[in-house]
């Protein structure tokens, strides 16, 4: 999702094959945990390449395809983080921020077309997210476990909400209710 090359081929292969999209989930992602001070530059530049500008090109891709079939649907998947201010986190909760907002102007951009853009906020997801999260630094692999003050979604749990957010059409998914309020200057 780096590559905007493999992005533009992976939407035209998929159109290819299928005749039609009618959904399109941007779900790439990886975290970058430094502070404001300690952030690299070169990383923060990937971060955002990932978790922003392959999603936007992603969309760029679609729209057109889901404006001439009468619509579609649209996810983006942001993060719980985009909701706070977290010391040590900002390379990555900045990014997924920038996710929710082009999202959500999306969302009003596009509803003459019938193309539905949501964004989802998952909390922590028990899968390899933490391991493979760019670390300004090292934390030893035993202390990588996430934690927070309520207990981990399962990804299954995480899919649910994806999927109610396709039925549902809502602009924002919480993964709970409690984040609701945990929102600042989003809307």
């Amino acid at each position: 999702m780096t590559k905007i090359p493999q992005i533009r081929k992976m939407v035209s292969r998929a159109m290819e094959y299928f005749g039609r999209i009618d959904i399109l989930i941007n779900n790439a992602g990886q975290g970058y945990d430094a502070t404001v001070e300690r952030t690299e530059i070169g990383t923060f530049r990937y971060i955002y390449d990932l978790n922003i500008i392959g999603p936007l090109v992603a969309m760029q891709q679609v729209i057109p395809i889901m404006r001439a079939q009468g619509g579609g649907t649209i996810i983006n998947i942001s993060s719980g983080t985009a909701l706070m201010h977290l010391p040590g986190m900002s390379p990555y909760s900045s990014s997924k921020r920038a996710l929710a907002g082009i999202s959500l102007a999306a969302r009003e951009e596009l509803q003459a077309d019938n193309i539905v853009v949501s964004v989802v906020y998952p909390y922590i997801t028990l899968t390899g997210f933490e391991k493979n999260t760019i670390r300004a630094v090292p934390v030893p692999e035993d202390e990588r476990e996430p934690t927070g003050p309520y207990p981990s979604d399962s990804a299954e749990f995480v899919a649910g909400k994806i999927a109610g957010g396709i039925v549902s059409g809502e602009a924002e998914v919480f993964s709970h209710d409690w984040m609701k309020e945990r929102r600042t200057g989003l809307t």
